[in-house]
């Protein structure tokens, strides 16, 4: 099959290793994902197969939106429903209250990554220590919310709270809810979390592993993929003509334009003329340097 992404609507209980699993099973070569999601949410996850596993790191930058459910009151170890709950207290908020407080969450923040988490520390992923009994200390790191907002607040002594988050990568919505609770002097759990966009790409076009494995049976894999240019689309698109597609294809340096809006330092998606992606570069002051090229 040609190399680019599978949009996949992860089902929940399935790790994201099931799925790139499942999917090397079915379409073979290689075969990565951007962004893992824990086995209890659902959503969407983009995996990349063949050549555009070189730019997963450019999808997994991309802003991600979530809808999340927090109960709040009820305190687990994994900070969701598939831990083991720590403790009970009654905690009747309105949902006024917590709407005062999510100001405090909005913007840069930052965030202790839980016990149960895929950051390394020690030379160890944090959930590994965690199934050996352990806790560590964690040093907090900075993430950014662009977006915050309350969808529907069912009141009772342990109140459910669903929220809409849109975030930069690496920030750990379980850990947002619970913050969001010891403010308010509580704790909470997640009871759902789905993915719903990443970057430019929306569950909305997803499939589920029933329909990859269906349509790899029939041949008709090829349908479901979605090319590189798409799937980095929250990238700003440079194109480059016949003489500029050589240059790019060799590596060489190409000359930045103020008018593409492009910050120092930010990739964009070179172009050519077709409208096939053929690099990711850098700029650099004056010039856009090349980060990966395709051949």
């Amino acid at each position: 099959m040609e190399a680019g992404f599978l949009i996949i609507d992860k089902e929940s209980g399935w790790t994201s290793h099931d799925v790139v699993a499942k999917v090397r099973r079915h379409v073979g070569g290689k075969v990565g994902h951007a962004g893992t999601l824990d086995p209890m949410a659902t959503g969407l996850l983009v995996v990349a197969v063949g050549g555009a596993t070189r730019l997963l790191r450019f999808v997994q930058a991309s802003r991600k939106e979530y809808v999340a459910t927090a109960m709040f009151g009820v305190a687990t170890d994994s900070l969701d429903a598939d831990g083991s709950v720590l403790s009970r207290v009654p905690m009747p908020v309105s949902q006024s209250q917590v709407e005062e407080v999510l100001d405090r969450f909005r913007g840069e923040i930052f965030q202790v990554p839980p016990m149960v988490s895929a950051r390394k520390v020690e030379g160890k992923r944090l959930y590994e220590l965690a199934r050996e009994g352990r806790v560590v200390e964690r040093e907090a790191r900075a993430v950014t919310i662009d977006e915050l907002e309350i969808t529907d607040f069912a009141p009772s002594d342990y109140p459910e709270v669903s929220f809409r988050i849109v975030c930069s990568t690496g920030t750990y919505v379980r850990t947002l809810g619970d913050d969001i609770a010891r403010a308010l002097g509580g704790r909470a759990h997640l009871t759902s979390l789905r993915r719903t966009r990443n970057g430019q790409l929306d569950v909305a076009d997803s499939v589920q592993i029933a329909d990859l494995v269906e349509a790899a049976d029939d041949g008709r894999i090829d349908d479901l993929v979605v090319g590189a240019s798409e799937a980095l689309g929250a990238l700003i698109p440079v194109t480059v003509d016949d003489s500029g597609a050589f240059r790019v294809s060799n590596g060489r340096p190409i000359a930045y334009h103020h008018d593409t809006g492009v910050e120092d330092h930010a990739f964009v998606r070179v172009l050519d003329d077709a409208g096939s992606l053929v690099a990711v570069y850098r700029r650099a002051g004056e010039q856009l340097l090349p980060e990966v090229v395709l051949a």
